[in-house]
């Protein structure tokens, strides 16, 4: 079957409303993740500064190394998206399952590779207490266990959202976060006959129900794609690995700048680091907000260039990135205004004043920062990720010299200075992928064919 078979795409038609109707369920899969962090932040607070810095090392690690293997995901969905244009499901089948099978590969490595690490990896993130050591290294070794269940879950969320079946991935995400919730309460505090595991418990409570998740996410994609089958070949594991290449040295290189701004801010001191991870956790919260937009651009982009209707993806982009740039406004508005419920709600107070003038950056940062993520998701779209790697190259060895000098400068307010870099890193990222949509800089996949 071709392309032209196919019902025309409500984009045609309906712009705005389809992108809107789009993002919102993949919105609301995306903040859950972030949302239950919070929620944990805010429960591990209330065992001290000690765990809560903990948290901060385990969480931005094990998080960092989950997302270099997104490149499955971003690679599955892409795939997927462009299979739809051209309606050759046969090729959608055998994509999702090479990705679901290397994804669980890979989570089976890193609890090989990890698990007997995580007391020496703490302290190569900066740790120098002894408790947060000991408790870092709990938290990692209980949420390892759930690694290959996190990769089975992202994979196939990207999948369907190729598909473009948002719904089920909201779905997957709200259940997987909703039980979390609960098992934390269970397995932080101790209730009935479940002693109380501290931090360790927080791990433990996400492992339980990522694998839940993943039970329910393999059971979806093989309902949607008419049945999930051992692939026909394997030689298209050979394209993964290719994709994988580029958007694997993308996504280290932004974990490699996360991961380095929370060790300079954990260098600082315990308030520091502290603040950070406070920060950090709605960074990461925001930051998705505006990547819903980025996910479903990525989805529709695929499918215009799929269907070799270049016109059309270009709309997308330019839609897509006034929206997003709309809610950037918005969500800076929106933080600057509960400045104070942030600090009482993470419990936050005696530390405000390292919090808040870093906080205020993070702010102001976001209009910009909506940039970043809206060309990403057209250049996945696209399938250009050579250029994404070679931007993140030049945006990471910027902002890296910028952290580099404030951990050996070491200036009177170091997380406000940690979030400047910040600011500049998703400044030239942002600045980088729109060139190459307008004027369409180089060999740009909108404007001729592969």
């Amino acid at each position: 079957m071709t392309a032209s078979s196919a019902a025309p795409h409500p984009f045609l038609k309906h712009p705005h409303r389809t992108l809107i109707g789009l993002s919102v369920p993949v919105l609301g899969a995306l903040i859950a993740e972030p949302l239950t962090g919070l929620i944990d932040t805010a429960f591990v607070a209330q065992l001290g500064a000690e765990a809560l810095a903990a948290l901060g090392v385990g969480t931005t690690l094990l998080s960092s190394i989950f997302w270099v293997f997104n490149f499955l995901a971003i690679g599955a969905q892409s795939n997927v998206a462009q299979a739809l244009g051209r309606d050759d499901y046969d090729y959608a089948r055998d994509i999702s399952a090479l990705a679901l099978l290397l994804g669980v590969l890979a989570g089976i490595g890193m609890i090989v590779v990890l698990a007997p690490l995580t007391g020496s990896i703490a302290t190569l993130m900066g740790a120098t207490d002894q408790s947060v050591v000991a408790l870092a290294s709990d938290y990692m070794r209980f949420r390892l266990f759930g690694a290959p269940a996190v990769l089975v879950i992202l994979i196939a969320m990207g999948i369907l959202r190729g598909l473009q079946d948002m719904q089920p991935a909201l779905w997957i995400a709200l259940g997987v976060n909703v039980l979390n919730i609960a098992l934390d309460w269970v397995l932080i505090f101790g209730i009935g006959p479940f002693p109380a595991l501290g931090v360790g418990g927080s791990g433990l409570a996400s492992s339980i129900s990522q694998w839940a998740g993943a039970g329910v996410a393999l059971y979806l994609v093989h309902k949607r794609l008419g049945g999930l089958v051992w692939p026909r070949s394997w030689s298209k594991a050979r394209d993964l690995v290719i994709i994988g290449r580029d958007l694997f040295l993308r996504t280290a290189l932004l974990m490699v700048f996360l991961l380095f701004a929370t060790r300079v801010a954990t260098r600082a001191g315990t308030e520091v680091g502290a603040a950070h991870q406070a920060i950090r956790q709605i960074y990461v919260f925001t930051a998705l907000i505006l990547e819903a937009y980025a996910t479903t651009a990525q989805s529709l982009v695929g499918y215009f260039i799929g269907a070799e209707d270049r016109p059309q993806a270009r709309a997308v982009v330019r839609i897509s990135t006034w929206w997003s740039i709309a809610s950037g406004v918005v969500l800076a508005g929106l933080m600057l205004l509960l400045t104070n419920s942030i600090i009482g709600f993470l419990s936050l107070t005696a530390v405000a004043g390292v919090f808040i003038p870093a906080w205020w950056v993070s702010a102001l940062a976001q209009p910009t920062n909506s940039l970043a993520f809206i060309t990403d998701g057209a250049h996945w779209g696209t399938m250009d990720y050579g250029y994404i790697r070679n931007g993140m190259f030049l945006a990471t060895g910027i902002g890296i010299l910028l952290l580099w000098s404030i951990d050996r400068i070491q200036p009177a307010e170091p997380l406000l200075w940690i979030w400047l870099a910040t600011a500049v890193w998703t400044l030239v990222r942002g600045i980088w992928g729109i060139l190459r949509i307008w004027p369409g800089l180089g060999k740009s996949p909108f404007y001729q064919a592969r």
